[in-house]
């Protein structure tokens, strides 16, 4: 099941994106890094079995956030991308002191979820610190070397896969690296901390070569909100 979920979970998340992109433009996308910045910092502290190996279960909806910030740099350029990325570091930052607020509160006896919470919560500010390094290093690297590579190959739709794989795929291997070593290293045994290592970058790795027809859709779709905004423009002129 669990190798079906991730499949599934492909096409949900990177699906997600370009529905939230049709229906509400770039606000969509912003929703959506808000969303995957919270989500993904709870899932990655699950360890789950993919075809065969160990994995965290975070690893598909943190590589659709990629998908993102190259949709934003592909149809509203270098500051808009980046704009993401401060949204998801400020998310961060807030996740982080709400949890941890959130465990200072006393439970009375009719309570049954705090044991569950300091459990989840606990890992947090570890996990999160992790998160954040990772998402700033990684994020803003993806955003330059979309950028570097486009200044080399042009608004060129034909080079578009280009662009997106490499600097999807360079990023995603230097936040992996950062994240799951300062998030996992002495927690699990060395050989389940390499196991993690490598194939969070693996199925990274395979979401973004798969997240490539969904950046050639994002390239033809015409979000709903702004073409009613040039329609009322026209209709103004």
């Amino acid at each position: 099941m669990n190798n079906l979920i991730f499949i599934v979970s492909i096409l949900f998340f990177l699906g997600s994106v370009l529905l939230l992109f049709k229906i509400f433009g770039k606000a969509g996308l912003y929703v959506f890094t808000v969303f995957a910045t919270i989500l993904s910092n709870i899932q990655v502290c699950k360890c789950v079995d993919l075809f065969g190996v160990s994995s965290t279960a975070g690893n598909v909806l943190y590589a659709a956030s990629f998908l993102v910030t190259d949709i934003l740099s592909e149809r509203y350029g270098k500051k808009a991308a980046g704009k993401a990325v401060k949204y998801g570091l400020v998310v961060t930052i807030l996740w982080v002191l709400g949890t941890q607020i959130t465990l200072l509160f006393e439970p009375n006896s009719n309570d049954y979820v705090n044991d569950s919470l300091n459990v989840v919560f606990g890992l947090v500010p570890r996990v999160a610190l992790a998160s954040f390094i990772g998402y700033a290093c990684s994020q803003s690297l993806d955003v330059f070397l979309y950028h570097f590579i486009w200044n080399k190959t042009g608004n060129n739709g034909k080079k578009l896969w280009i662009r997106n794989n490499l600097s999807t795929l360079t990023s995603q291997a230097v936040d992996t690296l950062v994240f799951t070593t300062l998030a996992f290293w002495g927690t699990y045994p060395t050989d389940v901390f390499i196991s993690i290592l490598l194939t969070t970058y693996l199925f990274k790795a395979v979401v973004a070569l798969l997240d490539t027809p969904f950046m050639y859709l994002a390239r033809a779709i015409k979000p709903i909100d702004e073409t009613r905004d040039q329609a009322k423009s026209a209709d103004k002129a």
